[in-house]
């Protein structure tokens, strides 16, 4: 199984990249998390901003391998804990299916990206800079991979 982090956004600052990086080093082999990232349209202040977030989010589903289950990561998705992300992440597993786990832009992820989501998926009811969240999603991954397998790294 292959997770697929597709983000919109590119050109991150150093610790963003290197935070991510950490954490994916970190995955088992067998599981790597593989980030695409999508570039960002370019924002003027009289554009018109939802027709840039649908371009990005064309861009995203054409970047979703075939077959894979899609997570769009959405303010209104459902909140899980660390242990129901590893139960999830154990059943995902047995199936061997790949994840495409979709990150929005500053306005968040297109309508198209959200219909064709299987699951919605909220990291919490605040409000993260989209850079980060790839960095989070990376550590709370790895961490449900601990639990799952019994190491200390989740107490």
């Amino acid at each position: 199984m292959h997770i697929h982090l597709i983000a919109a956004g590119s050109r991150m600052p150093r610790w963003i990249q290197e935070g991510f990086k950490e954490y994916a080093k970190r995955l088992p082999q067998e599981c790597p998390l593989l980030l695409k990232e999508i570039p960002l349209r370019k924002r003027q202040r009289s554009g018109n901003s939802k027709r840039l977030v649908e371009a990005e989010g064309l861009a995203m589903i054409a970047a979703i391998p075939r077959n894979a289950l899609i997570i769009a990561l959405d303010k209104d998705g459902e909140r899980w804990s660390t242990e129901a992300l590893a139960h999830h992440l154990g059943h995902w597993l047995q199936q061997g299916q790949d994840l495409a786990l979709l990150i929005g832009g500053p306005e968040g992820l297109a309508p198209l990206c959200l219909a064709r989501a299987a699951i919605r998926w909220s990291l919490s009811p605040l409000t993260f800079p989209h850079p980060l969240v790839r960095v989070i999603v990376a550590e709370q991954l790895y961490r449900a991979f601990s639990l799952l397998k019994g190491h200390p790294y989740h107490r």
